[in-house]
């Protein structure tokens, strides 16, 4: 199985870095904290730009470093693309050159195809002859992107890449940096303290903070995780992996099928079969002891209480998780048997998500109301989701 194995300790006196990773040999791993935290420094120790005294790398069953037995492979020996905050295109270069500059490293003769591939990606096929000067700075971003892929790298590394962009470049990239995410057949490690870019890209969540990795591993089992802060935070939520399952053209909504059930959303200009994210805020969850009969919330599932914490200013921080094809085999269900699609469309999702088994869920009520319902660990429940928001 592909795998990156990550280990370094590198002491600064009044910073240290200290991490034992293993993570997937494919998709986007997201390195999330706040500044400080140690996300970048990993990031230049897996590049070679930084070299931690104790420390192996191994990507893809590739050794790149072992302090034990003093193999330490430099930065440009390293199969990898960097993507850094600032595009650094050479301004005195096209577009084209600036990309073909790199290609005199690759021994072998894809190179071309690859580029071509990625222009078709990442959008930027017209912007060839012009110059950096001339280019917005989400489609300078975009090249450098381009670049880094243009090397046929083994791993991509970004570090921060949306950061020096105002809002509206970001929303503009964000869509070309999803298209990567389902198209790369290489890892991605992602540094960023954005929430919303955690969300949006991550397949793997590493939480980083004072040089350590408080947590690691898929993105809605790392989301809903109690002991660390992203569950406290007023902006928690889970993303679930979707697919466009149906449209109801009369009520304007869109039917998405999940590993644990179907969700009700506004309607969705998508295919079905459209792989989508769904966003979930804790704060949009409610939960109930049975079954609701008169709603206007149409997203009801069954769940069982995961986990129960204390959060800030009188509330509590629940966690669930929902039985796999929850909407089809609860009894009492308002959704059972609503839809005859569900339970194969469902299955299908469910197939791509066995990472994660059950789908995880937050909510976030006040500590009175879980007095009130008595709620413990291990409780049968209903979750009513009250919003969603679509990713991608």
């Amino acid at each position: 199985m592909t795998s990156i194995q990550a280990r370094f300790q590198l002491d600064y006196g009044d910073f240290k870095l200290d991490v034992d990773l293993k993570l997937p040999g494919t998709g986007i791993t997201v390195l999330f904290g706040h500044s400080g935290s140690g996300k970048t420094t990993l990031l230049r120790c897996i590049a070679g730009l930084q070299r931690a005294p104790q420390g192996k790398l191994e990507i893809n069953g590739h050794i790149w470093q072992d302090s034990e037995r003093d193999l330490f492979l430099p930065t440009y020996k390293r199969p990898l693309g960097y993507v850094f905050q600032e595009a650094n295109l050479f301004t005195h270069l096209t577009v084209r050159e600036n990309l073909h500059y790199g290609l005199k490293r690759i021994k072998h003769n894809s190179g071309t195809v690859k580029l071509e591939q990625t222009l078709e990606l990442l959008g930027i096929g017209h912007l060839l002859e012009r110059m950096p000067g001339h280019l917005s700075g989400g489609e300078r971003q975009r090249v450098a992107i381009a670049r880094a892929l243009a090397l046929n790298p083994e791993v991509l590394l970004m570090d921060e890449p949306l950061a020096s962009l105002d809002f509206k470049r970001k929303q503009e990239i964000l869509p070309f940096l999803s298209r990567l995410h389902q198209q790369l057949d290489i890892p991605v490690l992602y540094v960023t303290h954005s929430q919303q870019e955690v969300a949006q890209l991550a397949d793997t969540l590493v939480i980083m903070e004072d040089g350590r990795a408080l947590a690691s591993g898929p993105l809605s089992e790392t989301q809903s995780r109690l002991d660390v802060p992203l569950a406290q935070d007023r902006e928690a939520a889970t993303v679930w992996q979707a697919t466009v399952a149906e449209h109801e053209a009369d009520y304007h909504l869109t039917h998405v099928a999940f590993a644990g059930g179907s969700l009700s959303l506004p309607a969705v200009d998508a295919e079905i079969g459209t792989p989508l994210r769904v966003q979930i805020y804790a704060r949009d969850v409610s939960i109930a002891l049975e079954a609701p009969t008169a709603t206007s919330i149409l997203n009801v599932l069954p769940a069982t209480i995961t986990g129960i914490a204390d959060g800030r200013d009188g509330q509590s921080v629940v966690q669930l998780r929902l039985p796999r094809m929850a909407a089809e085999t609860a009894p009492g269900s308002p959704r059972h048997s609503l839809h005859p699609w569900r339970s194969e469309v469902s299955q299908s999702v469910g197939n791509r998500c066995d990472q994660v088994g059950n789908q995880a869920l937050l909510a976030h009520i006040t500590r009175k109301s879980a007095l009130l319902l008595g709620l413990q660990i291990g409780m049968a429940v209903y979750v009513q989701i009250k919003g969603t928001s679509l990713l991608n």
